[in-house]
C-alpha cells in the first residue's frame, strides 16, 4: 500500500443528509478510501462533530429540516 493511500485511511469525514439513499451512496462511495461517519439530522452531527475525535471533514446537506 502506499504512503499517500495510508494517510487517507487516517482522515474521517462525516456526512450529513436527511436522504437514507444518499447517506448510503456517499457512504460506499467514500469508505474505500477514508473512515466514513453518517447522520440523518443535525442532533447526531453535532454529537459527532464535538465528540473527542471529531471529523475531519464534514459533507453537508444545507437543505434539511
Amino acid at each position: 500500500m502506499a504512503q499517500s493511500e495510508k494517510a487517507d485511511h487516517d482522515s474521517t469525514i462525516l456526512i450529513v443528509d436527511d436522504s437514507v439513499e444518499l447517506l448510503d451512496l456517499c457512504s460506499r462511495f467514500l469508505s474505500d478510501h477514508y473512515r466514513v461517519q453518517v447522520a440523518a439530522d443535525g442532533e447526531t452531527a453535532c454529537r459527532i462533530a464535538e465528540s473527542a475525535s471529531p471529523p475531519d471533514l464534514i459533507l453537508l446537506d444545507v437543505m434539511m429540516p
